[in-house]
């Protein structure tokens, strides 16, 4: 059906809103890095600085904790993100494809985490982590958080709408049920994997009040555990925090911006198995 006139300058005045409201926030942190310490949050508000400063961009790249930070916290980031496939992936198809005793009940026990708040059991996760030796290790941030409900529930969503045809001629011509997933499932996994991927890597690279409790070692200090320092012992220098937070931003925003095709791929199929 063809749009009238009025009709596609809605269209265009409703996307240009939205896309302003969502650059609006990244470009005044980019731009609010360029303040002094004070200035930031200065009343009444200032989108531009008075003078532009370098010095906050200039003093956080050369800050060897801020480096050490953001290498420690990207590593972690893709092991996460690797082993979060890896198993969320076999178990959404075991859930979708095998048949095993007491599957209807694992399969409720998987998924019951997605109705129950992580701030809820994050005092229990702390004494279990804490119990097992895991406190200021790797482990900690990777290991507890790997098994993720929502996503076997997406991909198992996904997994029921592969034809049933294909999985039963593989059988016939002799392979097990581990070579149908590897070469029937997993290359058709693309798109659902681009968007569990990002979700994963933005699930670890923003925890903060994990990292905060679990890691005192500078060493494996994690990114928005830096960045929180600036309100903290730093004293809130606002300004640092913007330039750090914008440099923060990078990584993730090519992310984005190298996997946007595979993640419109998977929203589009999203739920609707």
């Amino acid at each position: 059906m063809n749009k009238t006139p009025l009709q596609r300058v809605a269209s265009w005045a409703f996307v240009v809103i939205i896309t302003l409201s969502v650059l609006f926030p990244l470009a005044w942190m980019a731009i609010a890095a360029f303040k002094g310490k004070t200035e930031v949050l200065r009343s009444p508000f200032q989108f531009f600085p008075e003078m532009w400063n370098f010095d906050n961009y200039v003093t956080i790249v050369k800050d060897p904790e801020f480096s050490r930070a953001m290498v420690v916290t990207f590593i972690g980031a893709l092991i996460f993100t690797a082993l979060s496939l890896v198993v969320n992936s076999m178990a959404a198809y075991a859930f979708a494809r095998l048949e095993f005793p007491g599957k209807k009940f694992w399969w409720l026990y998987c998924i019951l985490p997605m109705f129950i708040p992580s701030m809820a059991i994050l005092l229990t996760s702390f004494m279990v982590v804490s119990k097992l030796g895991m406190l200021n290790t790797m482990a900690v941030l990777i290991i507890p958080g790997v098994a993720s409900a929502a996503q076997m529930f997406f991909l198992r969503q996904f997994y029921l709408g592969v034809p049933l045809a294909i999985e039963e001629a593989a059988r016939i011509d002799g392979a097990t049920s581990w070579q149908i997933f590897v070469r029937i499932f997993l290359p058709q996994s693309g798109a659902p994997f681009a968007v569990m991927g990002i979700t994963a890597y933005l699930a670890y690279w923003n925890a903060y009040v994990w990292p905060i409790l679990t890691i005192t070692d500078p060493n494996l200090t994690q990114i928005m555990q830096f960045l929180g320092s600036f309100r903290t012992e730093r004293g809130n220098d606002w300004g640092m925090l913007m330039a750090g937070s914008a440099i923060a931003s990078l990584p993730t925003l090519v992310l984005l911006l190298f996997f946007q095709r595979f993640i419109v791929n998977g929203v589009r199929i999203s739920g609707i198995k």
